[in-house]
């Protein structure tokens, strides 16, 4: 007699959302698609191929042994593994149950979540980029080969984004060093030991990497054509508005380098002084309090220093999300399949750390 569960997406069914409702669909691939079209267009006439001489004719079995081949190979070389996922979320266990058997790993998460897509919007790019990070950092051992493969494509995507559209070098800057340091420790500290894949090729991606530092770092920014009104024409009020609402003190020293005016507003000692209020504690403060010459609290410098020894706040445009009803994960305007009486109760946004901790076992 079959198992009945509460859970009526039944394991291994994938889940699209329509205007009536979820419904079950299968693996999609446009370019799959069609090559099955042109395939079934075929029928039952024969496939001749090669010169005269040597012909070769092939039935209609063939020609579906061939597609499916065509569709395993499909699947097996396309470094971007998320295109065949209609839903953008997954299911996060962590042990056997009977309904469903092994566990959700950290590769498969990554592979399902459409992290192509994100970075395209700029309110998940930096969210991505700080994941991205975070695996560089500690968990690039536990990638399976899809999803090392996975990894590295979405990289490219980000450094080709960022070299076309110069969008936050210094992020993707940070990313490829903590990656490039991590790489050279597993290569040639541990090596073959830890890392999934023939060390070849990390040796070529370690290079690929390093390339990617060298373009990165002869980016010339583009001058913009003045058509009108600037930055420079508001007035001092509201950049003033501006500079306080950053919560990055590189991006305020960034920022102040443009205009003499920009670069006296990003001085403000009350504005750092906001900011470290805004990342640290008090008691933070009273273990590194550093004096300027005048005897006044060097707010800037303070935050710089404390920077050093504890986190600060991490702002995101947009996140994941986590049902605790449903245990999925998922993007929030993309939605999920929930059970629950009242979703949004339910939900919890994830951070990069939080994502990380999620596959921890």
């Amino acid at each position: 007699m079959p198992f009945l569960g509460q859970d009526w997406r039944s394991p291994g069914w994938r889940w699209v959302k329509t205007e009536d409702g979820w419904k079950r669909c299968e693996a999609f691939s446009p370019a799959l698609e069609d090559e099955n079209n042109q395939l079934n267009g075929i029928s039952h006439t024969v496939i001749i191929t090669g010169d005269d001489e040597d012909e070769e004719i092939y039935s209609t079995e063939d020609c579906e042994f061939a597609a499916k081949k065509r569709k395993k190979d499909h699947f097996r070389n396309n470094t971007d593994s998320q295109c065949f996922y209609r839903e953008k979320w997954i299911y996060v266990h962590k042990e056997s149950t009977r309904e469903r058997h092994g566990y959700c790993t950290l590769g498969e998460a990554f592979n399902r979540l459409d992290f192509s897509s994100a970075i395209q919007d700029i309110r998940r790019f930096n969210y991505v980029v700080k994941l991205l990070q975070l695996i560089a950092k500690s968990q690039l051992t536990s990638l399976s080969g899809a999803a090392q493969k996975n990894y590295f494509n979405i990289l490219d995507k980000i450094v080709q984004k960022v070299m076309e559209d110069q969008y936050n070098p210094r992020l993707i800057k940070d990313l490829l060093q903590d990656l490039s340091s991590t790489l050279c420790i597993l290569i040639r500290g541990v090596g073959k030991s830890v890392l999934v894949g023939n060390i070849n090729i990390w040796i070529c991606r370690l290079e690929t990497i390093l390339l990617w530092q060298q373009q990165l770092k002869n980016l010339q920014m583009n001058k913009q054509v003045n058509n009108g009104l600037t930055l420079s024409d508001l007035p001092l009020h509201m950049l003033n508005n501006i500079l306080y609402r950053f919560s990055d003190g590189w991006d305020i020293i960034t920022l102040g380098q443009v205009t003499p005016t920009l670069y006296m507003l990003s001085e403000d000692r009350l504005l750092w002084k906001k900011l470290c209020q805004y990342h640290f504690a008090e008691k933070q403060f009273c273990r590194h309090l550093i004096l300027s010459e005048k005897g006044h609290i060097d707010w800037k410098l303070m935050y710089f220093t404390l920077q050093k020894y504890y986190p600060t706040k991490e702002q995101y445009g947009d996140t994941l999300h986590f049902c605790r009803h449903c245990s999925i994960l998922f993007w929030k305007d993309t939605g999920h399949p929930c059970t629950a009486s009242d979703p949004d109760t339910c939900l919890m946004p994830v951070s990069p750390q939080h994502f990380i901790d999620l596959f921890k076992f």
